[in-house]
């Protein structure tokens, strides 16, 4: 396997509807004339994936007053998702896609270095989406830590 097509600023970002951490289906056109970020993390629960989106949290508001939403999505189940959200007092959403069309749509899904390694699995990645669903930013293989606060200074949030 090879990593996906890319997306790049420009291109329409591919729709997709997938159940929250509650079961309830949520859709990236549900967003349509706001701005969202879009990320894809690996695992719920996980040191690194659990410090990006602690960062998410503690950075929501200031990105909400900005115009901008925010999901997360990853394979993880929505029994999981729950217990990740209600654990680390999450207060955006938290999406599923345990089958990874939508994660292999984003190119968020592929080969992947880890510990020098080539590996298949999650990108950690994240994007903007314009007003109009567009890509404004795309971001792969991100790093967890200090990732927020980078996106904030790149969008001047």
């Amino acid at each position: 396997m090879t990593t996906n097509q890319r997306l790049t600023p420009g291109d329409l970002a591919p729709d997709f509807t997938l159940p929250d951490a509650d079961g309830a289906a949520v859709s990236l056109g549900d967003y349509r004339g706001r701005k969202v970020i879009v990320y894809f993390y690996p695992a719920a629960s996980t040191p690194g994936c659990t410090k990006q989106a602690c960062d998410f949290r503690d950075n929501l508001a200031e990105l909400n007053d900005a115009g901008i939403d925010v999901l997360g999505i990853s394979p993880d189940k929505p029994g999981k998702l729950a217990k990740f959200r209600d654990a680390e007092q999450l207060t955006f959403p938290l999406l599923s896609d345990p089958d990874r069309a939508v994660l292999t749509a984003w190119g968020a899904y592929g080969e992947k270095t880890m510990y020098g390694k080539t590996v298949v699995g999650v990108i950690r990645s994240t994007f903007l989406v314009d007003e109009e669903g567009r890509i404004a930013t795309a971001q792969y293989n991100v790093r967890a830590t200090g990732h927020v606060a980078k996106l904030r200074r790149d969008l001047s949030v």
